[in-house]
């Protein structure tokens, strides 16, 4: 739990980074259209590491942090929800969805087992 909430972290604050300081990099790198308005852009970096610094912090003690992956993990599937139906609607093209993959999706199972592992500490014995 750890080793992944601190990979998360390192992995956050890199994407971030890289998102706020070049905002065109992915939509050059993909090949598609640069965006209007790349603040925005960059404000989506912002977010994600920002989710980095939590991630950093749920580390320390993943049992009790737990509200923070919860946090991470609804992020990691409205994410994805957004994008389909940006793809569905056909304002986001396909190839969008390198970034649901490796911001998003390879986070699902290990959150989940670490939430999992929480929910068991705290829970309750019954009598």
């Amino acid at each position: 739990m750890v080793w992944t909430l601190n990979f998360a972290a390192a992995y956050n604050l890199m994407w971030g980074a890289w998102v706020v300081l070049f905002p065109n990099h992915f939509f050059e790198l993909t090949k598609m259209p640069l965006p209007n308005y790349p603040h925005l852009w960059q404000c989506i970096g912002m977010i994600v590491g920002v989710y980095g610094i939590g991630y950093a912090i749920a580390a320390r003690d993943p049992l009790n942090h737990w509200p923070i992956t919860l946090v991470g993990l609804l992020g990691k599937v409205f994410g994805p929800i957004g994008f389909i139906q940006g793809f569905v609607s056909g304002t986001l093209p396909l190839r969008f969805g390198w970034t649901i993959l490796t911001n998003d999706v390879v986070w699902w199972v290990p959150f989940s087992v670490i939430l999992l592992r929480a929910y068991r500490f705290h829970k309750t014995p019954s009598s």
